[in-house]
């Protein structure tokens, strides 16, 4: 079906049923809303509510954040695999009903957690102290003493190493000083002058770069070192608690990510009425649905509610969104097309033209039957036994068709696991087989292999030429369909025997007709292509022109298929190497036990690396060889109004469920 016809939808209704009404097209995600630009109409203030909502969502995302951090989830492999969690509506609005005490949760958490940052915060504030206390330990004065009725003191420290005598020569005379402690930053130490001798003292500290210690409380070192340690004690205890507090709430993990998914509909619900007109007593809608939902949502909103609804189709000028539906088939790489651009409004759907190829380069590029194997076992697995989401689930349909493909070409050029069977055959069993290909090795005929990606290649480029004649042939300019696509295939047909004689024999009759469709072609591509201009020259240029980029650009295309010997080549040596390493050790236990590890992680990396690779470069030739000869992209896809939740999902949530 590839692109779904769409309806333009228009919705008036009473204004006491608005909410209802956008909670059941959200829940049914069928229908993209448009905004109300009318003047006539006014428009819903709902932005504090709206901030509202976000400001309780994001309390409740920190709460989870807190709790991921502190309370770490054991959950296996699989989860990231199983999607969101199914939930009933009835059991949606029984749990909503308790969102307050959940709220509340969640600013306990929040305030248990800025306790523990606020405390560790204080805690490294006290160790800082600490450390500068303890050099002072000794010192049995209170920190903050300044002297006696007759003399001054000074308590600091200099930012340099000193000892007694350098403080004796710095000192005016008559002065007592003391070195504290000392290290090769600072010298710690107490000075005492008498009244008449302070000014100059000082003025003598000051030069020296004296830097007085700031303590207010008459309290010694040592009392000041007890009280930060108990202080110390004190914030710790009092962050056991709190994290001893979240991990006791650890439990509302699964009621605080209900409440982000139902505060994110909330929101989405109250966003949604910003995009409607109102009047004083009613209130209208306008959007976008598949045609083929139209009728079953009709008949719910006209059961459940007094409406008015009107289904036509959109205008020429409307930006009409794009909503892909294929085969099931085609359907696992809807992906690879929207990753490249949505079709437009005058483009089909690219989708079931590259399926085919899609998997049958892949299968080429990884070319290992056992690689196949795994891949089409892991899938196959992971889609029985795990409750998937909608992407998820094509996602590893796609990757299942690709290993059905790998494990064909992987039987047909002889490669499991490399030549594993070889191997094994030969080092325990004494035999030797040549080989297992059902068809030929390409490790043995590299150019056989070359020619025939070129072959594939070519029929790859006719195929989005043909999708290109049917496009213009469709639109009415059915010469023109005829003139740009048959001369090309003329050309690229006639060169095609006579370039694969360079790399191997052909038979020469193939040649002479390739000669000759070669020439009638080129022949072809010169009067034809230049015939929009008025001149003479202008036709005959444009021409030379067409031709000269059919030639290159052909080329280029045809020779980018070569990708194919080349990948499958690598995936190949490697894995032949990796046996051939496992197989080294001439005892035959060591033997078997390295073969048995080498074959585990070697071909686990190589496969790894090469589906990395099958998959770039299979996307390669879909949007640079084949996409360049028909499509040009530029559609918006489909965007409707939906349950856009994280964790969970109704069992009901689209209308055709």
């Amino acid at each position: 079906m590839a692109k779904l016809p769409m309806k333009k939808m228009e919705l008036i209704a009473m204004l006491t049923d608005s909410k209802k009404i956008v909670e059941l097209l959200q829940r049914r995600g069928v229908v993209e809303l448009c905004e109300n630009n009318s003047d006539e109409l006014e428009n819903a203030s709902v932005s504090s509510v709206v901030g509202s909502f976000d400001k309780f969502r994001n309390t409740a995302s920190a709460a989870v954040d807190i709790l991921d951090r502190f309370v770490p989830e054991k959950v296996p492999i699989t989860a990231m695999f199983s999607g969101k969690t199914e939930v009933a509506t009835d059991d949606f609005g029984e749990r909503a009903m308790h969102l307050e005490k959940i709220m509340n949760c969640a600013t306990e958490l929040i305030r248990c957690s800025k306790k523990i940052s606020d405390a560790a915060d204080e805690v490294a504030r006290i160790d800082v102290r600490h450390d500068i206390l303890k050099q002072w330990a000794e010192f049995d004065l209170p920190l903050n003493f300044k002297g006696t009725a007759t003399t001054s003191a000074f308590i600091g420290s200099l930012p340099y190493m000193t000892d007694a005598d350098g403080l004796k020569e710095l000192l005016p005379e008559g002065c007592y000083a003391e070195i504290v402690s000392a290290s090769k930053e600072q010298t710690d130490l107490f000075v005492l002058c008498s009244k008449e001798s302070e000014q100059e003292t000082e003025n003598v500290l000051r030069k020296a770069s004296f830097l007085p210690l700031q303590e207010k409380e008459a309290k010694t070192p040592q009392q000041l070192i007890n009280e930060c340690i108990e202080e110390k004690k004190d914030l710790l205890k009092q962050s056991e608690n709190a994290e001893r507090r979240i991990k006791e709430l650890a439990s509302a993990r699964r009621e605080l990510r209900f409440a982000i998914d139902y505060l994110q509909m909330r929101k989405d619900k109250y966003e949604a009425l910003n995009s409607l007109g109102f009047t004083e007593n009613t209130f209208v809608l306008t959007g976008y649905i598949p045609e083929k939902y139209v009728e079953k949502l009709r008949n719910e909103l006209e059961k459940k509610f007094t409406v008015y609804l009107d289904f036509t189709d959109p205008g020429e000028d409307e930006d009409v969104p794009v909503l892909l539906e294929n085969s099931r088939f085609s359907a696992p790489v809807e992906g690879i097309t929207k990753m490249y651009a949505m079709p437009s409004k005058k483009d089909v759907d690219p989708t079931p033209v590259m399926s085919f190829f899609y998997y049958l380069f892949f299968g080429m590029m990884l070319s290992d039957a056992g690689y196949g194997i795994v891949m089409v076992i892991g899938t196959s697995i992971a889609l029985k036994k795990l409750k998937l989401e909608e992407s998820m689930k094509k996602t590893l349909i796609m990757f299942r068709n690709c290993g059905i493909s790998t494990i064909f070409w992987g039987a047909l050029f002889g490669s499991w696991f490399g030549d594993i069977i070889q191997v094994v055959a030969k080092d325990y069993f004494g035999k030797n087989i040549d080989s297992v290909a059902l068809w030929f090795e390409p490790l043995d005929d590299p150019i056989k292999m070359l020619l025939f990606s070129f072959g594939l290649g070519i029929i790859h480029l006719f195929l989005g030429v043909a999708v290109s004649f049917k496009m213009t042939w469709d639109e009415g300019k059915k010469l023109d369909a005829v003139l740009d696509t048959v001369p090309v295939y003329m050309t690229i047909l006639g060169v095609a025997p006579l370039a694969a004689g360079i790399l191997t024999d052909v038979p020469s009759i193939l040649k002479t007709i390739g000669t000759y469709v070669l020439i009638a072609g080129v022949a072809l591509i010169i009067l034809t292509s230049g015939r929009s201009s008025k001149s003479v020259f202008g036709k005959f240029f444009g021409g030379l022109y067409a031709l000269y980029n059919t030639a290159t650009g052909y080329l280029s295309d045809i020779l980018s298929y070569s990708r194919l010997l080349a990948l499958g080549l690598a995936t190949g040596s490697i894995a032949g190497v990796i046996n051939l390493i496992g197989a080294m050790p001439q005892n035959m236990i060591v033997k078997t036990i390295v073969l048995i590890v080498v074959f585990i992680v070697g071909h686990t990396a190589n496969m790894a690396i090469n589906l990395l690779g099958a998959y770039v470069h299979t996307d390669r030739l879909q949007f640079v060889e084949l996409f360049s000869k028909f499509y040009t992209g530029g559609g918006r896809e489909f965007s409707p109004l939906t349950v856009n939740t994280k964790y969970i999902r109704f069992k009901e949530e689209n209308i055709n469920e």
